[in-house]
């Protein structure tokens, strides 16, 4: 189970997280900037399709991105959680910045979401005391240039052992590990090739057995693949979520809700018949 604020998140099947992008410049098409209603409206949509959480974003970390300021971030997020919080489903915050993270807590968020991996001053202050579920990311660099030459020379074990050393400095802090989800960070400062073979190697991510989230939908790697713009990347992304999930994925980060749940109900099924 994943202690997700108020919540207590199953993992006996891969829970689907729906985006909700509330930035002006996605590099999907699909973001909000500050239109609350429409991104209200969109959330419960995917809620209503079948999400299990949500992900609110109102700061791009798409390469090359230009970080939003405290206030404009806080503008953007703030109307759309609050509408959202007491709903059926997590919130989750997709945010470094942890005047971010203390200001959505204190609006009934469920789970942060950090691409830094709470290394950020404060980072980890601000979501020690809280029950909320934590989802720590690898990234090499930052997303102004992290897409530039990213290196590496065993990209699975590399991502691995940052994220075990994020574990160790997450629970060292006292927060316990019922709250962890582990994320590769696809297309964060990594080439196709890097991308593929964690994909191919997912399940050797996470060596604490702590729940990995992938969050590959619509990505530039699923481009690369299939020679498609992000708009037409729906059959992409749902053979990678199905591909993550053969590969152990608990939580699969989507923007296509509808499309991937039904995907996975066809995997269940046939998991189910084959075992019959």
């Amino acid at each position: 189970m994943l202690r997700c604020g108020k919540f207590l998140l199953p993992l006996d099947r891969p829970l689907i997280m729906g985006i909700v992008n509330l930035t002006p410049d996605s590099f999907s098409g699909d973001g909000l900037g500050s239109d609350a209603e429409r991104a209200v409206e969109r959330a419960r949509r995917q809620i209503a399709a079948g999400a299990d959480l949500i992900d609110l974003g109102a700061e791009s970390s798409r390469p090359g991105a230009i970080p939003a300021s405290l206030d404009e971030e806080l503008e953007r997020l703030l109307p759309v959680l609050e509408a959202l919080a007491d709903g059926p489903a997590p919130i989750s915050i997709d945010t470094c910045k942890p005047e971010v993270m203390r200001a959505a807590l204190a609006r009934g968020a469920s789970m942060i979401n950090d691409i830094f991996a709470l290394r950020r001053p404060g980072a980890l202050e601000a979501v020690r005391d809280s029950d909320c579920a934590i989802c720590l990311m690898h990234m090499q660099g930052e997303p102004l240039s992290m897409q530039r030459r990213p290196e590496y020379g065993d990209v699975v074990r590399e991502v691995g052992e940052f994220l075990a050393v994020r574990v160790a400095a997450t629970t060292a802090a006292g927060i316990d590990r019922d709250r962890l989800v582990l994320d590769p960070g696809f297309g964060f400062g990594k080439t196709l090739e890097h991308n593929l073979t964690l994909l191919a190697h997912l399940a050797e991510v996470s060596r604490d057995g702590l729940p990995v989230l992938a969050g590959i939908s619509r990505k530039s790697m699923l481009g690369a693949v299939t020679g498609r713009p992000a708009s037409e990347r729906l059959g992409a992304s749902v053979a990678a979520a199905l591909i993550a999930a053969e590969r152990g994925a608990r939580i699969l980060r989507v923007h296509d809700v509808a499309e991937t749940r039904d995907a996975l109900r066809v995997r269940q099924a046939t998991a189910e018949a084959r075992s019959a």
